[in-house]
């Protein structure tokens, strides 16, 4: 029989032969193959307990999320005294109807003429039935050139039975509110008393984004030219292959990209390989590749690797380490806000530098402290960048809300089926996202921008922000 070694029972479902034979080979090889059994099983718990630590909150079950006390938090609504808010009244009212009683409702007495009456004003959607609306087309020859014309008809796309509206209410349904299909046909069906079927609302939409993409190309124009940009990432699925929607945001526009790379190929592709303007990211290597005018990097991400390392290393050295990078964070958020003078404002700034130099430039015993000490040195230039300019924030919080409505759209929609279904996505989901932070009514503008392509063969200009009446 072939001898055995220790390194043939590394496993955790020993037979009793196997454990038998493994008693036979000695005292020091069974300590052997027991502690190394113990020390990869206490490795795959760190790692199932990191897994389970860096999960989004959305992803983790309800039934494993602790109870939070909520004796602590502030009382919701409005303070005591605060005057309320009520539905403004309509500046014009419909319809008046007159209720009144012709007997007691209680012992059924006949009642007289009212002493008073009130006034309450209610708003209602009553239902909705569609307008059918037969276009009797004409056509005429032009005795000059021989050439055949018709008028346009500007309600509708070439060929389409649905109007501009349903075209533009349901792309934004879906693309902007993240509805889905079902729901959306569901709602035209019941309420609003349309018949379509799903192949035919994925057609028009496909149509429009054909004539939207022109718009599309605008918005990642302006993207490449803002002065702040802040940009992320999140998975996508197309054609059941693993894809990547990128989202670049500014305060006044948002452009989605879906690639198939998550690497500096699509950074490239969309952005070139120079930035003017101050990129916001987070830690992720690929955005290095792009040589910007100013970099920030998200302190927010930093302090939750920080919390993550926390909850498993307890050693003092990392438990030192944290505390003064926490408050070399701190005092540079309190530097953000000062007022002091611009001396005194200059030497606190250098002193902030200095001190994150000096902290990280030191070699230690603890692998944590040795890694967070690399990263910070490495993404230097980027730490700090929010202090020297006014219109940089800290956190990479703006794309990752504006992200967030893609990621509750891939939960419902779960995939594009199509490259082209994926174009379709992100130009829609573009534009709506846009006008929406443009202060715009996306179905009303893209409406209006329907008609004027389908009488003059072009799209009108990309709305601007839109001022506010104040």
């Amino acid at each position: 029989m072939r001898k055995s070694s220790p390194e043939t029972f590394i496993k955790a479902n020993l037979t009793r032969v196997e454990a038998e034979r493994l008693y036979d080979l000695g005292r020091e090889a069974t300590i052997w193959v027991i502690l190394e059994i113990t020390s990869r099983w206490g490795r795959s718990q760190d790692s199932d307990a990191m897994s389970e630590i860096s999960t989004p909150s959305g992803q983790i079950p309800v039934y494993k999320k602790p109870n939070i006390d909520n004796r602590r938090r502030k009382k919701p609504g409005a303070k005591f005294g605060h005057p309320g808010t009520r539905r403004e009244i309509p500046p014009t009212i419909d319809e008046e109807k007159v209720h009144s009683l012709d007997e007691c409702p209680s012992c059924g007495e006949a009642l007289g003429a009212a002493f008073e009456q009130r006034e309450r004003i209610v708003e209602d959607i009553p239902e909705v039935k569609p307008i059918i609306t037969k276009h009797i087309i004409k056509r005429y020859r032009c005795k000059s050139c021989g050439r055949t014309h018709e008028a346009i008809v500007a309600e509708a796309l070439s060929g389409a039975a649905v109007g501009n509206n349903v075209v533009a209410l349901t792309a934004w349904m879906h693309y902007g509110l993240g509805t889905t299909l079902s729901q959306i046909i569901a709602v035209l069906n019941s309420h609003l008393s349309f018949k379509i079927s799903e192949g035919g609302l994925v057609d028009i939409w496909r149509r429009l984004s054909k004539i939207l993409d022109e718009w599309y190309g605008q918005i990642a124009l302006e993207a490449r030219s803002e002065a702040v940009l802040h940009a992320d990432e999140t998975g996508w699925r197309v054609n059941g292959k693993t894809y990547w929607l990128w989202c670049f945001s500014s305060k006044n526009l948002t452009c989605y990209f879906i690639n198939r790379s998550r690497g500096s190929p699509a950074l490239l592709e969309f952005m070139g390989e120079t930035f003017s303007g101050t990129l916001i990211t987070d830690f992720w290597p690929a955005y290095n590749r792009i040589a910007c005018e100013g970099r920030q990097y998200c302190l927010a991400h930093m302090f939750r690797e920080l919390d993550r390392v926390d909850e498993r290393n307890k050693s003092g050295e990392w438990k030192t380490f944290r505390k003064k990078l926490m408050r070399i964070f701190a005092d540079a958020m309190r530097l953000k806000k000062s007022d002091a003078a611009d001396d005194a404002w200059e030497s606190r700034y250098a002193r902030v530098l200095d001190r994150l130099n000096i902290l990280c430039g030191k070699t230690s015993r603890d692998a944590d402290v040795n890694r967070l000490s690399a990263r910070v040195r490495k993404y230097s230039d980027g730490m700090f960048t929010f202090l020297i300019e006014e219109n940089v924030d800290h956190t990479n919080n703006h794309a990752e809300r504006e992200i967030r409505p893609a990621v509750i759209m891939r939960k419902v929609i779960q995939q594009n089926r199509s490259d082209r279904g994926a174009h379709t996505q992100e130009v829609l989901m573009s534009v709506f996202r846009t006008l929406k932070l443009r202060g715009h009514d996306p179905m009303k503008t893209v409406v209006s921008a329907l008609s004027d392509y389908l009488i003059t063969g072009t799209l009108p200009p990309l709305p601007v922000v839109k001022l506010s009446d104040g």
